[in-house]
């Protein structure tokens, strides 16, 4: 009798400790959330960087004109009535870093007058 209760007290501690280990909610489950969360909470403080810079943006537009015209002027290429556009176009072949002296540059010049 007495064996019989040691044998089955060991084996009920057998199974709480598998799982404590390896079950549902056990110590392996913890660690996966716990790395989890971590990653969670990284991609979280990137998103929210984000977040702030577009907002900081947003408000610049909304009441800076200084803004708005530096977006029209370098995403839609738009100048000032009576203003002189150059464009510097580097010959085939030649890199943007290098700028040696008496490089073959073209230059165009353009009057842009609003229509």
């Amino acid at each position: 009798m007495r064996r019989a209760l040691i044998v089955l007290l060991i084996g009920v501690l057998l199974y709480l400790q598998f799982v404590l280990w390896v079950g549902k909610g056990g110590v392996r489950d913890v660690r996966d959330l716990r790395v989890k969360i971590s990653q969670q909470q990284t991609e979280i403080s990137a998103l929210k960087e984000r977040n702030l810079g577009l907002a900081a943006e947003v408000l610049d537009l909304k009441e800076g004109l200084e803004a708005i015209e530096e977006r029209a002027r370098s995403e839609m290429g738009m100048v000032k009535e009576d203003e002189v556009f150059y464009q510097i176009i580097e010959s085939p072949g030649e890199s943007e870093n290098s700028s040696a002296p008496g490089q073959d540059l073209q230059l165009n010049e353009s009057l842009e007058s609003p229509q």
